[in-house]
């Protein structure tokens, strides 16, 4: 009798042992592994004043080759292609980079996150999601 006492104790203890390990080992709906992360490069837009500058740096120069009729040519050849320089530098400027970042959760979904600047997770480390997905923490 005594045994079966202390057999049933240590079975009891044993499975609360491993349903407190289980629980602790339960799924975490705001962690999961960093599958993927890709810089992403955004063109910038043209607001109008590259083009204007580069239009009147351009016809400047052009203007200053030639006399005459080449003269007029030049200029106006000038300023069309320093408005077309002018546009591309101003869109080279302002152009951003992102980071997209697919998170797999615990949960089995797959999750996409863009940020402005690269995030110091890598890909296989797991995390958790903190404010929403805003920003990330290590999960150890």
């Amino acid at each position: 009798m005594k045994r079966s006492v202390a057999a049933m104790a240590m079975c009891a203890v044993m499975a609360y042992g491993f349903a407190g390990g289980a629980a602790a080992q339960a799924t975490c709906a705001d962690c999961g592994v960093v599958q993927s992360i890709r810089a992403v490069e955004q063109k910038g837009e043209g607001s109008g004043v590259g083009m204007v500058a580069g239009g009147v740096v351009g016809g400047v120069l052009g203007h200053q080759i030639g006399s005459g009729r080449g003269n007029t040519v030049a200029t106006i050849a000038g300023a069309g292609a320093g408005a077309y320089a002018g546009h591309q530098v101003e869109k080279n400027v302002k152009k951003k980079t992102t980071w997209n970042v697919a998170i797999r959760m615990d949960g089995g979904n797959v999750r996409t996150f863009t940020y402005s600047s690269q995030p110091t997770v890598r890909e296989g480390e797991r995390v958790k999601l903190v404010d929403g997905g805003k920003r990330l923490a290590l999960v150890q």
